[in-house]
């Protein structure tokens, strides 16, 4: 019987999102060579939803009354999730998300901080690499008066630094698909001369952010 680390990683490879042994740039800003394009996720509803699924299945036992993620991706995952979670345990649970501000902060708008207020949230997020994004839902949740019972990723890239105690949370992933990354002065890749992908990942706004 496949475990939940294995159905995640078999969805993400039949939707061709996980490249290996290239250049790429993260969100953060760090390179590496295996990259994991959610993007080519979404696209595929099934299996979309087959991955709320597996979020509900990883915490079922939790005590939740909604979940919230960072656009935009999270969009698309916490409406899955909360729809399955809503199914097994028989009762409504929202879904809603945060967004980024100029700053780079995830915070609540269009009214969701009074949905959070007072109730048991759990946080889920795609991809992490530092973990930084995810984090600032779960800080902005606890502004808002919400309760934080849980934070789940789908890929965990950095287990060694991504942890319960790094995001302030107790924490867990779905599947753990370890990428060394690097800040782009010690990049072995970039040493090397290895181009930079700049159709999948965020190389083409490396490349612009560099003529600025």
């Amino acid at each position: 019987m496949e475990t939940i680390d294995q159905k995640t990683l078999e969805l993400l490879r039949k939707t061709k999102a996980i490249y290996t042994d290239g250049h790429f740039v993260g969100t953060s800003g760090r390179h590496m060579a295996v990259y994991l394009n959610k993007d080519a996720l979404y696209p595929h509803t099934e299996a979309v939803s087959q991955m709320g699924a597996l979020f509900a299945e990883k915490n079922k036992e939790l005590d939740i009354d909604l979940v919230a993620a960072p656009a935009l991706g999270g969009i698309i995952l916490c409406t899955w999730t909360a729809y399955h979670l809503s199914q097994a345990k028989g009762k409504e649970i929202l879904g809603v998300y945060t967004e980024k501000t100029p700053d780079k902060n995830q915070i609540f708008t269009r009214g969701y901080d009074q949905l959070v207020k007072g109730k048991k949230v759990l946080v889920i997020e795609d991809l992490t690499t530092t973990g930084g994004s995810v984090k600032k839902v779960v800080d902005s949740v606890r502004a808002v008066g919400g309760t934080v019972v849980g934070v789940c990723v789908m890929v965990n890239r950095d287990p060694e630094l991504v942890t319960s105690e790094s995001i302030g949370a107790p924490f867990t992933s779905l599947a753990v698909l370890k990428a060394e990354s690097w800040e782009e002065k010690d990049c072995p890749l970039c040493k090397k001369n290895i181009a930079v992908n700049t159709n999948v990942g965020h190389g083409k706004k490396y490349f612009e952010a560099k003529t600025e």
